[in-house]
């Protein structure tokens, strides 16, 4: 009898023992791993081959020897790899500008191992963004998410190609940290306009670039772009990373669609000089900061917006302006367009109004 109730002890322990290891399996799956396993289908690894151009020549930096002998120029092919993000069924790719600039040939690789020639449809140096496209229907691709909902310390998830980890077994690499900050604004940094970035703490290392941001949901928020590595040349994540919201990318790559470029080729109609002291002191203007209208085309936007010869604009976009280069400037880092309004400051006849002008096409 002992030995029996003692038989099924063990049958007992041993049963509770499978349940229990049952249920740590299952506690294994969560809103990441499910997150991960809804986005990396549309993961993409993209190798571009680029022809770089250079001079040879023993005597360089000696003009006088090089005028007599001009250097030669070399072409070399440079590799390099990054990561994008299918975001619709017929195959169209978003990832970085800089990832594919001057590429003869970009390879894209999806999870599983199939590679596909991708053709440029644009680009936009500007925003740093680039639409691929694939030849071909079905492609897994990523729901869009809102990035203008985000939660500071809701959980990010950053997907793509590290150091080209990607090829070794032909699926994406996965960071996991949270939404650090959200709209940062860089402004003008070497030609590209970084405005309402993401950051966040998922480790982003080179090849990342151009790859998805994804939300607990396993939806789009951004694509990441650049990091912040400290002062040692080369050093990887120090957690520390960007990534462009998806709304702007979204509106970005919706034009390059349809255009194959953005259209930055705006018109204002007005031609201003900066507001000195001297010029204020023979105007009788009270104010000696911002910029004074000289000249108003016919039924340009300038006209329309009811602006007048001799209006001093103070602030563009609640911004401070003292040239027509900062009225620009704003315009451009704003990511304003031909039809967008543009909300001025002025000073008129001892009054500050409000004006609103339209941004016309160049």
């Amino acid at each position: 009898m002992i030995k029996k109730y003692a038989l099924i002890i063990i049958v007992l322990l041993a049963w509770v023992g499978i349940r229990g290891q049952s249920n740590v399996d299952k506690s294994r799956k969560n809103a990441i791993t499910v997150a991960i396993e809804m986005a990396s289908p549309a993961v993409a690894s993209i190798n571009v081959t680029q022809v770089r151009r250079y001079s040879v020549n023993p005597f360089q930096r000696d003009p006088w020897f090089e005028y007599f002998f001009p250097p030669q120029i070399r072409q070399k092919e440079v590799k390099g790899s990054g990561s994008g993000v299918v975001i619709s069924p017929d195959g169209y790719v978003l990832t970085n500008n800089h990832v594919v600039e001057n590429a003869t040939t970009i390879i894209v690789k999806l999870p599983g191992g199939d590679e596909f020639s991708a053709e440029v449809v644009g680009v936009d140096m500007i925003t740093d963004l680039a639409l691929l496209k694939l030849d071909g229907s079905d492609f897994p691709f990523v729901n869009m998410g809102n990035s203008d909902d985000l939660i500071i310390g809701e959980w990010a998830i950053a997907l793509g190609n590290p150091f080209g980890l990607f090829d070794v077994n032909q699926q994406p690499t996965a960071t996991v940290g949270i939404i650090s900050g959200k709209d940062l604004d860089f402004g003008l940094q070497s030609g590209k306009v970084f405005q309402d970035m993401i950051q966040t703490d998922a480790a982003i290392n080179p090849g990342n670039s151009g790859g998805p941001l994804v939300n607990a949901n396993g939806e789009l928020i951004g694509i990441n772009t650049f990091i912040f590595t400290g002062s040692n040349v080369g050093q990887g994540s120090i957690g520390i990373g960007f990534a462009i919201p998806i709304n702007r990318a979204r509106r970005i790559a919706e034009e390059l669609k349809t255009k194959g470029r953005i259209e930055r080729d705006f018109s204002t109609g007005l031609r201003a000089q900066p507001l000195d002291r001297k010029t204020a002191l023979y105007l009788d203007i009270p104010i000696t900061e911002g910029v004074i209208v000289t000249h108003i085309m016919k039924s340009s936007p300038a006209e329309k917006a009811q602006l007048e010869y001799g209006d001093v604009i103070i602030a563009v976009e609640n911004e401070k302006v003292l040239s027509l280069e900062d009225i620009l400037e704003i315009i451009e880092i704003n990511d304003l367009r031909p039809g967008d309004k543009v909300k001025l400051r002025i000073w008129r006849d001892g009054r500050y109004f409000n004006k609103t002008l339209k941004l016309g096409k160049l």
